[in-house]
């Protein structure tokens, strides 16, 4: 490590969001599986879209399948998988791009270290508050029902911990809120959010 040095290249994220004429930054959603993360990242995206943003959208098909296919779900390995994403997140940021990262992440520190990462400036966290029944009662995926007979181990809310945001950016309800009436309310947050200006 002692011998890399950076390169001070001439094109900077504040040329990139002039260029794009919209601020870049990293949307954290947060929740339960089945909470409805992917889901709502879904359909914000596709409203920034329509409204010219350039998005990217990271959750665990595009992660665990690719970069992160050698990580378990062991403690340790979560840590890690939520790390590197940070890394990408933060490169992606400064390309430009308005990410929007949908992962359980149970643990409060190490969604601290994502800020940490990307800075305070460039992290918007979404707690997506699903109850564990409602997200059992969902089970999207069948994961709930395979760990409940022990076929899946370190199952967030099953058989490992979630850490709840205390001080999320936004928090929605998917039980009393639908899916656009979440998304509109993410959008509405982000407005000055997105606004690029020179001063």
């Amino acid at each position: 490590m002692k011998n890399i040095i950076p390169h001070n290249f001439q094109v900077s994220k504040a040329d990139r969001n002039q260029s794009n004429k919209h601020n870049s930054f990293l949307m954290w959603f947060t929740g339960l599986s089945g909470s409805g993360k992917s889901t709502i990242a879904n359909v914000v995206e596709q409203e920034l879209h329509k409204k010219r943003i350039k998005t990217y959208i990271l959750d665990g098909d595009n992660i665990r399948k690719g970069i992160n296919s050698d990580l378990s779900f062991s403690p340790k390995d979560r840590t890690e998988n939520i790390r590197r994403i940070a890394e990408i997140s933060n490169l992606m940021v400064d390309a430009g791009i308005v990410v929007l990262a949908a992962f359980v992440s149970p643990y409060k520190k190490d969604r601290e270290n994502i800020k940490k990462i990307v800075k305070d400036v460039n992290f918007v966290e979404v707690y997506i508050n699903t109850s564990i029944e409602e997200c059992e009662r969902r089970d999207v995926k069948g994961l709930y029902e395979k760990a409940r007979k022990g076929e899946i181990k370190n199952m967030t809310g099953i058989s490992a911990p979630y850490e709840a945001p205390e001080n999320p950016d936004i928090e929605i309800n998917t039980e009393r809120e639908t899916v656009e009436e979440s998304a509109i309310k993410i959008l509405d947050f982000l407005t000055l959010k997105l606004q690029y200006t020179n001063e």
